[in-house]
């Protein structure tokens, strides 16, 4: 269309088309005009009534749209095609169009002033869903809110999350694209680049929005546009290709045979109305006479752009002039395309709710008969109201508008496959019905074919997925879509595709080493099986057995004077302590329970002090016996046997007393820690009371210490057999083992606490036995001849 400028001093031309002729809207047409001619020779839908039409080219254009809705206002004579069957000139109720959104806004804008209902086959924008901006429109396409929804299920479907996005420049391409992106950004779909575009826009233009399409990284391109629009950008990016890319079409385009002429978009998928049947319309379309081209300028037009002839010698002069051969059968045109009728039944379909809607106004039923008043002056408004409750159904179709003036939104998925010849043709494979329940609207029921012919369904994003044992970190001034694939933190798991966070394990599970799922910790004791716990194990069943073997030692040697000497029944109580304090250290292996935690510290504590308070009896028995042999001492008459026992007794009875206090008040008890390793779980024994704990090794330690300082003392005092350095010896051990046994204890972890505990009893107990007992057993043994009395004597 040429641009008008007025100078409002002369009545102005009226708006001329210019462009390339156009056969698919010129089908549109034709199938009003048979669905019209359908309706008339009907008997049951309008009987006796016939209906005119005046058929007006809009050009697609809002300038002749809006020249267009005066006219029908107006009564004025159409200036494209006019039936013969109005009986009442100028009167118009009702109209079907327009094929553009942008058109039908500006036509229902002034058509709904005068409440003329305006019914579109092919508008699609949601914008027209307005009752209160559009009280008049009516459509029988469905609204783009599905198909938006519907593309934007499509594209979740196969993982595209990474998308490119072009638009025409237009009502339908710009609230079209809007409405998508926003229902794409709900189902977490990204968008690279926004582009639109107008076929009058410059070269210029179109090269770049081709350009972004080539540079881009998205795999995937939406395109929400017109045919012509759409014509012109794969005309550019035919000079150039493109890397590989995957289509999606929305309907106005996706089945345009126009296009599928661009072998590059093999592949294309896309919504479309879906394919119907309309028996008569092809051989209506088909069945055109000789008179009836000549006598329209526009079918005319066709004829001579069909055929590349000319009907008149006024023609142009490069043309044949047509001899009557030209058989519309063998024409291949968008014209004669009538294998996948689809925008043409919602032409059908207009013109039939129209109809309906005038005969529920100036018919009747009677006696099984209908009855229609052919002399009523009908109303606009009239057939307004009465559009808004058709409800029919026509070849199988069902017919009816929403509160909005909308159909049931129901959608063929379509896929651009070669066929056998070579050519691409649109096949349906899956379908979108947005009557269905959630889940249930979206299928695919058939193979597809991609890009460049391919059969791996193409991917489209811009961060490959993070698996499990990760989680996304987005990237810095990027879409969400673009992230990195960060390590789950130390304890933490994600047990699914791109999880946006890692989660905690459960306190006693711990993360496998691919961090997507949480098992178990392994409990960690100091178990029998082990070879550390063998090793002490047998340590402390040597030394018990040490201790009893001495002890029958000294019992068949009780008579001899080194058994003797120094009160023989402190050394067999001495050899029995020291036996319990080997053997205690097996209360520490093996799994704590709420008994062994209890015993193995008891155990310690009072045989340890048993055997400490023996050495002690000894020590101070070297003490007495020195001072005994002083003129006029009876040192020896005041810590004799009896007393010796009473000392023993009374120095382990506080250690009773102090155990049976830490148990009642707060004994051991089993416990799992989880805070020294991360990764396992430590069985071990909590003290219950730290002060009973300490006050047991401090009883322990205190008599030690003094035992000590007395042997130290009596170190150097006269004695047969050397026991009192023996006994010094002894408890420099035993002192030097539990001093470094208190930071070894504090700094091991876990089961290694134990391991040192047992390390520290067993020392000290050899120590003891070793110092004390081995001397006198190698002279009972290997120097018998020194274990006499005669021995003793001659040293005296």
């Amino acid at each position: 269309m040429h641009t008008l400028v007025n100078n409002y001093t002369t009545k102005p031309e009226l708006p001329r088309c210019t462009g390339s002729f156009n056969a698919r809207d010129l089908r549109f047409s034709r199938t009003m005009i048979f669905a019209i001619e359908e309706i008339n020779n009907s008997t049951e839908l309008l009987p006796g009534i016939r209906l005119g039409y005046q058929i007006y080219d809009t050009c697609s254009a809002v300038p002749v749209a809006v020249h267009v809705a005066f006219q029908l206002e107006n009564g004025q004579d159409p200036v494209f095609y006019k039936g013969d069957n109005c009986s009442q000139s100028g009167v118009v109720v009702a109209a079907v169009g327009d094929s553009g959104s942008t058109p039908s806004i500006s036509m229902s804008r002034i058509m709904g002033s005068f409440n003329i209902p305006l019914v579109s086959h092919f508008a699609t924008c949601a914008c027209l869903s307005d009752k209160q901006e559009y009280p008049t429109f009516f459509r029988t396409i469905p609204s783009d809110y599905y198909q938006a929804a519907a593309l934007a299920k499509l594209v979740k479907h196969f993982g595209w999350t990474w998308i490119g996005a072009v638009h025409s420049d237009s009502d339908y391409g710009n609230y079209g694209i809007a409405t998508f992106l926003e229902t794409a950004r709900r189902e977490g779909i990204c968008v690279e680049y926004i582009e639109s575009f107008d076929w009058t826009h410059p070269q210029s233009k179109i090269r770049k929005v081709a350009d972004v399409v080539r540079r881009s990284t998205a795999t995937v391109v939406v395109a929400f546009a017109a045919p012509g629009d759409m014509k012109i950008l794969f005309e550019e990016l035919a000079w150039q290709p493109a890397p590989p890319r995957q289509w999606i079409g929305s309907e106005a385009w996706i089945t345009d045979p126009n296009l599928m002429r661009f072998s590059f978009c093999t592949g294309a998928i896309g919504v479309a109305i879906q394919k119907s049947v309309v028996p008569g319309l092809r051989d209506f379309l088909l069945n055109l006479s000789p008179s009836e081209v000549s006598a329209s300028s526009v079918l005319t037009e066709f004829w001579e752009d069909a055929f590349n002839c000319s009907l008149t010698k006024a023609s142009k002069q490069n043309k044949r002039m047509c001899d009557g051969s030209e058989d519309l059968k063998t024409l291949i045109s968008p014209y004669t395309e009538t294998s996948q009728l689809r925008v043409s039944n919602m032409v059908y379909k207009a013109v039939y709710a129209i109809a309906h809607a005038i005969h529920n106004v100036i018919c009747e039923e009677t006696n099984a008969t209908t009855q229609c008043n052919k002399y009523i002056r009908l109303e606009p408004q009239q057939v307004l109201t009465e559009l808004k409750k058709v409800n029919f159904s026509r070849n199988g179709y069902h017919v009816s508008f929403d509160v909005n003036g909308d159909p049931i939104a129901f959608y063929e998925l379509v896929n651009w496959q070669k066929s056998e010849k070579g050519v691409i043709e649109p096949v349906t494979v899956g379908y979108y019905d947005a009557s269905l329940q959630r889940g249930e609207q979206f299928r695919i029921n058939r193979n597809l074919t991609w890009l460049e012919d391919g059969t791996q369904v193409p991917v489209s994003v811009c961060s490959e997925s993070c698996p499990p044992g990760t989680r996304k970190v987005l990237q810095k001034g990027k879409p969400i879509c673009c992230y990195d694939c960060i390590p789950c933190p130390e304890g933490e798991i994600s047990n699914m595709t791109d999880a946006p966070d890692c989660f905690l394990c459960p306190r006693e599970f711990w993360p496998n080493a691919e961090k997507n799922n949480c098992f178990p910790k392994p409990v960690e004791f100091l178990s029998f099986d082990e070879v550390l716990s063998i090793i002490l194990a047998v340590f402390s069943v040597s030394g018990a057995c040490l201790a009893i073997i001495t002890g029958m030692l000294f019992y068949h040697h009780r008579t001899t004077p080194i058994v003797r000497a120094n009160n023989s029944e402190l050394s067999f109580l001495l050899l029995f302590s020291l036996t319990l304090c080997f053997l205690c250290s097996l209360t520490f292996i093996g799994a704590p329970s709420e008994w062994s935690c209890m015993l193995r510290h008891t155990a310690f504590g009072i045989t340890f002090v048993l055997c400490i308070s023996c050495v002690l009896g000894k020590t101070i028995v070297v003490l007495m016996a020195f001072k005994a042999t002083l003129p006029g001492s009876n040192a020896m008459k005041w810590f004799g046997p009896l007393q010796q026992r009473m000392t023993v007794m009374s120095v382990t009875f506080i250690q009773v007393i102090i155990c049976i206090i830490w148990l009642v008040v707060s004994p051991p008890f089993p416990v799992k820690n989880l805070t020294t390793y991360k990764e396992k779980i430590i069985l071990e024994c909590a003290l219950g009371s730290a002060v009973g704990f300490w006050a047991v090794l401090g009883y322990i330690g205190l008599l030690a210490v003094f035992c000590f300082v007395l042997a130290v003392l009596a170190r150097k005092l006269p004695d047969n057999f050397n026991e009192a350095k023996m006994i010094t010896f002894s408890m420099l051990i035993f002192c030097a083992v539990w001093i470094t046994f208190i930071p070894a204890y504090v700094s091991s972890p876990g089961k290694f606490t134990v391991a040192v505990e047992i390390f520290a009893i067993l020392a000290s107990s050899f120590g003891l036995i070793l110092c004390i007992f081995a001397p006198k057993c190698f002279i009972i043994l290997i120097q018998p001849e020194k274990n006499t009395k005669k021995y003793l004597m001659n040293k005296k």
